[in-house]
């Protein structure tokens, strides 16, 4: 078992989509499952490939029937879901990158360009001054700080 890796049961999951007013599928609790237990930052990709051990070029994990087979639309449309509700994190890295982060705490990341690897900062560690006043009739949600770095 990976050192972040936690244990969530199929009730657990359950219990804490309904929690964010999502209705647990079974894919969905299958996409969940992957995000919670590894703790990690995943790109729709990468749950594809792990929800999918049976296609080509995915990654090995529970063996699923092609009739149990998780479409990418579906991958994309939940990870979509449990953003819009507040289960996970959508994190873009680049234009091109986006990862799905199950800590929802404030926290922001550092991107390695080079290898395509997203890291925690703690939120404490970065001081954001001097912000452009809002415009009328908003309230800031929330700054993400993503510090690209490539290796040298």
């Amino acid at each position: 078992m990976l050192m972040n890796e936690l244990k969530y049961s199929d009730v657990d999951i359950r219990a804490l989509l309904k929690r964010h007013d999502i209705k647990p599928t079974s894919q969905r609790i299958d996409i969940a499952r992957v995000l919670l237990q590894r703790q990690t930052h995943l790109s729709a990709e990468d749950i594809y490939k792990i929800v999918n051990p049976d296609k080509p070029g995915a990654s090995p994990g529970r063996p699923r029937s092609p009739k149990q087979r998780v479409s990418k639309a579906t991958v994309y449309n939940t990870l979509g879901l449990f953003a819009e509700k507040g289960l996970v994190r959508e994190v873009i890295a680049d234009p091109n990158k986006i990862f799905y982060d199950p800590n929802t705490a404030p926290h922001h990341h550092f991107y390695d360009v080079t290898t395509g690897a997203l890291t925690d900062i703690d939120a404490g560690a970065v001081e954001v001054i001097g912000l452009p006043p809002l415009p009328e009739g908003t309230s800031l949600e929330g700054v993400d700080v993503v510090v690209r770095l490539r290796q040298t």
